[in-house]
């Protein structure tokens, strides 16, 4: 019974080592994050600013809706339920990817859910 049993070895590494990122690739991949999120910043940045402006006229008689606002145009959708306005911001937009908007609650924060 004094038999040694060998222990297995562990292998670490990757499970597919073909499949591994360069240095440069993962910095591009990066600092293509980090634009986009600057550019979504800007984007709510410039929606909240119209969106500041308009509500206290639409809070009185459209209270707790929701509002997509175009910060290109300044145009704006509202409905109650966020499933008909998505509905309604397919139908008034392209498909093509180019408008961007932002969603927001009229109420006193412009918060769509907990935060």
């Amino acid at each position: 019974m004094s038999e040694s049993t060998e222990k297995r070895q562990v292998r670490r590494g990757r499970i597919f080592p073909q499949h591994s990122r360069t240095p440069e690739a993962i910095a591009m991949r990066q600092a293509n994050y980090a634009l986009i999120r600057s550019q979504r910043q800007e984007l709510a940045k410039r929606c909240r600013q119209i969106f500041e402006q308009i509500c206290p006229q639409l809070i009185l008689t459209h209270y707790n809706w929701f509002i997509a606002i175009d910060a290109e145009t300044g145009n704006y959708l509202l409905d109650a339920q966020f499933e008909k306005l998505m509905q309604k911001v397919k139908s008034s937009y392209p498909a093509n990817g180019q408008v961007k908007l932002t969603v927001f609650r009229l109420n006193e924060k412009g918060y769509c859910g907990l935060i």
